[in-house]
């Protein structure tokens, strides 16, 4: 576990699903990061990190490390409009943890800045 050493059986899952890659995050109620993964730190290079499977791979590897280090209940916390959004979440359940409430926290622009124009491929 490293760090933190002492047991917790509550924490927080932050997903951030942005185009390119899924970032998974379990930190523990005071903030500190307790464990993490990627579609990269899953094995996977280049375009592939931005797919479903790459999610899926990241969810199930930091799951497992989560259960046993005695994690029970989690938060789930959704960031990002990426495909691996709620594959995460599924297979996360899969591993042992009890989602308590998933809170999607993707920040939208209230007539903000003027977005980007439109992509040309």
């Amino acid at each position: 576990m490293g760090k933190y050493s002492k047991k917790e059986s509550e924490a927080s899952v932050y997903i951030n699903c942005s185009f390119n890659n899924t970032i998974i995050t379990i930190t523990n109620k005071q903030g500190n990061t307790l464990f993490w993964s990627s579609g990269g730190t899953a094995g996977l290079k280049g375009s592939r990190r931005s797919t479903a499977h790459a999610a899926k791979k990241a969810a199930k590897k930091i799951g497992n490390s989560a259960r046993k280090a005695g994690l029970v209940r989690v938060d789930l916390f959704l960031k990002g409009i990426g495909k691996g959004r709620y594959g995460v979440a599924k297979v996360l359940r899969q591993t042992g943890l009890k989602i308590q409430k998933i809170t999607d926290i993707t920040p939208i622009p209230f007539n903000g800045c003027r977005p980007p124009k439109k992509r040309r491929i």
